[in-house]
């Protein structure tokens, strides 16, 4: 069994998820942990990891990397933060509805849509296709507002995109970094990257 098995499966082993294993040059390993997510207990309150599970992983992966014979010279355990990876399905579906960044593989190559040929980039909220076999990312297109400027009750509302997708085409996603002040409500879309 490969070392990255054996922290995979140690991890879970301690009731957690594995969101990222990261070997990085100088010696740092890096552990991203979260708690499992159960889809029955969606719309419940959100748990977080704590401080006291990164020490209780650490503890654990210390001594398997000892017996694994692991060279490393810092071990780095946390939890994935407001940038999260979405790696599989289940990410997926747990963060429906949220603001999501995606890079695709290739650009999308659709002319006269209004979106650039070359755009492999996009922000927005991530929901199911209506189809149910893939996902998609839903934007507009808003001009940003400078602080102070009034919205004219005559002013057009902007376009709705929407990309769908599936995972295979995907290079990378993740929740998008909003940090709202005004408290923990659900924060709204934002323009495409």
């Amino acid at each position: 069994m490969a070392w990255q098995d054996a922290v995979e499966q140690t991890v879970t082993g301690l009731g957690y998820d594995l969101v990222e294993l990261e070997r990085s040059a100088g010696g740092l390993l890096r552990v991203t942990i979260d708690l499992p997510w159960e889809p029955s207990l969606a719309g419940g309150a959100e748990q977080f990891v704590t401080v006291e599970d990164c020490e209780k992983v650490t503890r654990q992966l210390q001594f398997l990397l000892e017996v694994e014979s692991v060279e490393y010279k810092r071990l780095e355990v946390g939890s994935p933060g407001i940038d999260r990876p979405l790696r599989n399905e289940r990410d997926f579906e747990r963060f429906a509805g949220q603001v999501v960044d995606i890079t695709l593989k290739a650009p999308i190559g659709a002319t006269g849509s209004g979106v650039a040929v070359t755009r492999k980039k996009f922000r927005g909220t991530l929901e199911r296709n209506a189809d149910g076999t893939g996902w998609q990312v839903v934007w507009a297109d808003e001009p940003k507002l400078k602080p102070g400027q009034k919205v004219g009750k005559n002013r057009p509302p902007a376009p709705v995109h929407a990309l769908g997708f599936v995972l295979d085409e995907l290079r990378e996603a993740r929740l998008a970094p909003i940090v709202s002040f005004k408290g923990r409500g659900a924060p709204s879309p934002q323009g495409g990257a």
